[in-house]
């Protein structure tokens, strides 16, 4: 009985060496940048397995520029930028786990909940929403995710 039991549970550690090796080498192949430009300090989002990291998005229109001094206007815009690297990692909005909200003025979270509540999937994702001094570009509102395939 031991010698089996010492057999059996080392075809168990080589399967899981074998599952742990596999799981690692296809973590190692999918990493890539998304939407790195050449002298950037960052990507609009990175993927490291079968994890997507999103930086903060904006939202600017196609000439790089902040659209709109209206928090609701923005939200919508941050969102969608959002939903372009999610969606070009090969993600789906519903794959999104974890959000952070930077906002430069707490009063603008009501007018903000209303957009978000409105374009985001649900389940909702988990979130923080944070008041923050300014953001690049004059910007009211960047939106940071986290998301994982399943």
């Amino acid at each position: 009985m031991s010698k089996l039991y010492s057999s059996v549970k080392k075809l168990g550690l080589v399967m899981a060496g074998v599952v742990m090796v596999s799981a690692s080498a296809s973590a190692v192949a999918q990493n890539k940048a998304i939407d790195f430009k050449q002298g950037n300090p960052f990507s609009d989002g990175f993927v490291a397995g079968n994890t997507l990291y999103v930086a903060g998005q904006q939202g600017p229109d196609a000439s790089g520029k902040v659209t709109g001094t209206d928090i609701t206007v923005q939200t919508t815009n941050a969102i969608a930028a959002v939903k372009k690297v999610v969606e070009k990692a090969g993600f789906q909005m519903s794959d999104i786990v974890s959000v952070t909200v930077y906002v430069t003025d707490l009063n603008d979270v009501k007018d903000m909940n209303k957009v978000y509540i409105k374009e985001m999937p649900d389940p909702k994702p988990a979130r923080a929403t944070v008041q923050v001094a300014g953001l690049i570009g004059g910007a009211k509102i960047e939106i940071a995710a986290v998301a994982v395939k399943h």
